[in-house]
């Protein structure tokens, strides 16, 4: 054999190889190996979310959307909540290393640090578009990437919105604060702890757990996403009345985390794809909630669903109860404290602004209606 076929045939295998240990399946990329663009990369995504419902929609969105920019070469494999990962511990995965990334919401993890609630949504704070303007515009995605760098080996970005949510099923009919006391609620973040100080027992659930709850008296109401996917999870089923508005989440982001050592050793270009296809699944869920929340709620008032709004005694309590346990947390935490400070400043400047002309159009229209 000549020398030049020999140099040619080892070229060819030295690739083979490191394509190889590039999708090693030990962690994904290989350890320690960095990958080269046009290799293939292999991941696995686990999420909170059950498959039916629209949430994990848009962690498919994502996945999909990656592996069309790359022609299949960086394919994400996705798991839906307890799948391989259980629900609420989507954070500590990514965290370790089990997977590369994952698709949840941060409030799910304030026990670790109480300022990850910012990065999803907090009460009587911003709707979705003002939530996206804080984190693409306002320094808010910068400050909670720095918040997950330090504390968590994770680097993440927005991937998902729901919109305003609804305010929860409840088994009887809710008039005042005086009602709130003594009920078990399921409801995350810090809407759970707001409800907490008005004297309800708040739990932590995985969205598959809740109707069984609800059903069961294991818990008398329950909060989860809007009109379309509470009906597909059969909320109505197990209480009748829905309130609104859900003022702890009035522009909740789901997140993608990924493992910051695993994300170091895609090249820019995949970087990039990855980047692009979480921001099309931050917009493209808004807009699939936008579209179908209308129609979902028609079919459970007609089903027998009675829609109440809650009292103002109610929004009043849950207020002031929110902004004390906020200046409460900035108080005893340095990170809570430096994000808090930042998100007021933008949250006064945009309020100010939509007050001016997105609210006096949208007061309008409506009484013109």
């Amino acid at each position: 054999m000549k020398r030049r076929e020999i140099l040619g045939k080892g070229a060819i295998a030295a690739a083979a190889a490191t394509t190889v240990a590039a999708c090693s399946p030990r962690n994904g990329t290989g350890a320690g190996v960095s990958v080269q663009a046009g290799q293939r990369v292999r991941w696995r995504m686990v999420t909170s979310w059950p498959r039916s419902v629209g949430i994990f929609d848009g962690a498919k969105v994502l996945t999909d959307r990656v592996k069309e920019m790359t022609n299949g070469r960086f394919n994400i494999q996705i798991f839906a909540g307890g799948q391989l990962v259980p629900p609420l511990q989507i954070l500590d995965s990514v965290q370790k290393g089990t997977v590369q990334c994952g698709h949840t919401a941060s409030y799910f993890y304030i026990g670790k640090s109480p300022a990850l609630a910012f990065a999803t949504s907090v009460p009587f704070g911003l709707n979705a578009q003002q939530q996206n303007s804080w984190l693409y515009h306002g320094g808010g995605l910068e400050t909670m990437q720095k918040i997950y760098a330090e504390q968590f080996n994770i680097i993440n970005f927005p991937a998902g919105n729901s919109g305003a949510q609804m305010g929860g099923w409840f088994k009887k009919e809710i008039k005042s604060a005086t009602d709130l006391k003594g009920l078990t609620m399921r409801i995350p973040g810090l809407g759970g702890q707001v409800m907490n100080r008005l004297g309800v027992n708040a739990q932590v659930l995985p969205g598959g757990e809740i109707f069984l709850a609800l059903e069961r008296g294991a818990i008398d109401a329950a909060e989860w996403v809007g009109p379309y996917d509470d009906e597909k999870l059969g909320l109505q089923k197990a209480a009748p009345f829905y309130y609104y508005p859900g003022w702890w989440e009035p522009g909740p982001t789901l997140e993608v985390l990924v493992n910051i050592k695993e994300w170091e050793k895609l090249p820019k270009e995949y970087q990039e794809v990855f980047k692009t296809a979480a921001y099309e699944a931050n917009m493209s869920m808004l807009a699939q909630y936008d579209a179908r929340n209308g129609e979902a709620l028609s079919r459970l008032v007609a089903g027998g669903t009675k829609l109440i709004a809650y009292s103002q005694d109610i929004l009043q309590a849950a207020q002031k109860a929110s902004f004390e346990l906020l200046d409460e947390n900035a108080d005893k935490d340095p990170s809570f404290k430096g994000v808090y400070e930042k998100w007021k400043t933008f949250r006064e400047k945009i309020y100010n602004w939509n007050s001016i002309n997105e609210l006096r159009f949208a007061n309008f229209v409506t009484a013109s209606k």
